[in-house]
């Protein structure tokens, strides 16, 4: 992967999942997943080593998968912008729908602790921890300290090639890849028609179904019964 920054490219083969979630993504719904990012203090080779381990905590929430085509670009909410960069020089190299599902994520940071600790240690203790509250969808992932959220993409990214044949599979299974006439998948016909009815509930705002009716080019196809929102 061609990424000019080398402090990003050296923060990404710093990172090391060393606990990955035992599920994939789910397909049919949003997975939400505990992560624990250690790190050695960024002071540590100032002061000739450390035995102190930095611990991160939070949640990376992602969206259900949505089947995309080559004009619908992705995500990513709570990130620096030099996990941002990292992410975009993923989406130069393959593509900005791998393989035309849309993944979109949400980092939720919780709390940061640095405790005198021996980072293997520590891992010991937060793998029994996640044992015994048998969390499947937790993990522990050692990262960069100064870039620690390029880390977090990185474990993002790889648990995404995981999930994506999964995913693919149970929708395929459910007919939502078919393609109509205008080149538009049976899934997001759906999502449109699920943004109508929340629309008429008061839930979204007329923006968002908007928004995606623009994206798919199919505002004119959809005119009539979007202008009819405002008559009622």
């Amino acid at each position: 992967m061609d990424i000019n920054d080398e402090r990003i490219r050296d923060a990404v083969e710093r990172t090391e999942v060393l606990r990955a979630p035992r599920q994939a993504l789910f397909t049919f719904g949003r997975t939400s997943i505990y992560y624990y990012l250690i790190t050695e203090p960024a002071y540590a080779d100032l002061i000739g080593g450390s035995i102190e381990t930095v611990i991160r905590e939070g949640r990376v929430l992602a969206e259900k998968p949505k089947i995309v085509t080559p004009h619908y670009l992705s995500g990513l909410e709570g990130f620096s912008t030099d996990a941002r960069r990292y992410f975009d020089a993923i989406i130069e190299n393959y593509g900005p729908h791998i393989p035309g599902l849309l993944y979109t994520y949400r980092n939720e940071p919780k709390e940061l602790n640095i405790v005198s600790n021996d980072w293997k240690a520590v891992v010991d203790k937060l793998n029994a921890e996640i044992d015994r509250r048998g969390d499947p969808l937790a993990a522990i992932i050692k990262g960069s300290d100064e870039l620690w959220d390029v880390s977090l993409v990185k474990f993002i990214f790889e648990m995404t090639q995981r999930s994506v044949g999964t995913n693919l599979g149970e929708m395929g299974s459910r007919g939502l890849l078919r393609m109509d006439t205008k080149g538009v998948p049976a899934d997001a016909r759906l999502r449109i028609e699920a943004l109508f009815t929340q629309v008429s509930r008061g839930e979204i705002a007329p923006a968002v179904l908007k928004e995606e009716l623009d994206r798919w080019d199919l505002y004119e196809d959809y005119e009539d019964r979007f202008l009819g929102i405002f008559r009622k």
